[in-house]
């Protein structure tokens, strides 16, 4: 910022350069918040889906909890997708690395979709906690778990999260949690209803998880 001051001999607010620098695309590079925090080794379950043809929906989930950055400060947003329709099946918001906000989410969302068959994660604390692993197992899913380190291990839910970052959070700049939860619901309700998905044939999620629910029925 002081470089272009002195090379364009006016004064550039912060919030300008912020904005200049969204609109273009660029990122400014430093540690980033994290959010996997390796749980224990008595916690962690194998990936099962390699190989897996995964080819109804509800048979896998994707869960992942990934940093969402504000005007001012921060929140976590965890969601759960269905791997196979590309749907988001659950989302929540937190101020804080609790487990409990993913644990009523996946509650949820259960409640209204019925259990998958496959939940697969990441090995961060939350996934290996007792709380998680408990809800999980109490509902017959199935645990799976990437690599560590491997994100292609859980390639659907991180594309959301490029996609609704770079197509939503970093181009509005949410100034309040109420803002941003409001944004992240309309966000994900054009993501299921409306968006086409060029993997989906150009359906949307929502046509893919109701139609093929239909013919399951």
């Amino acid at each position: 910022m002081k470089y272009l001051e002195k090379k364009t001999n006016q004064r550039i607010s912060r919030n300008r350069m912020r904005r200049l620098m969204r609109k273009m695309g660029i990122e400014a590079v430093y540690p980033r918040k994290r959010t996997t925090i390796p749980g224990g080794p008595s916690g962690i379950f194998p990936y099962l889906l390699k190989n897996m043809d995964i080819n109804r929906p509800d048979q896998v989930w994707a869960a992942d909890i990934t940093y969402i950055p504000m005007r001012r400060g921060f929140m976590y947003l965890f969601a759960i997708i269905d791997w196979y329709s590309r749907k988001v099946v659950g989302w929540e918001l937190s101020t804080t690395l609790d487990v409990e906000f993913c644990v009523s989410c996946l509650k949820r969302a259960i409640k209204q979709y019925g259990p998958p068959e496959i939940i697969n994660t990441d090995q961060g604390f939350h996934f290996t906690s007792e709380k998680w692993r408990k809800c999980v197992q109490q509902a017959g899913i199935k645990m799976s778990m990437d690599g560590r380190g491997r994100w292609l291990d859980n390639v659907v839910i991180e594309r959301f999260w490029r996609t609704i970052k770079y197509e939503d959070i970093y181009l509005k700049s949410y100034a309040t949690p109420n803002e941003l939860e409001k944004g992240i619901k309309q966000f994900v309700l054009r993501y299921n209803m409306i968006r086409p998905h060029q993997a989906l044939s150009w359906a949307t999620p929502d046509e893919i998880h109701s139609q093929l629910m239909e013919k399951a029925l």
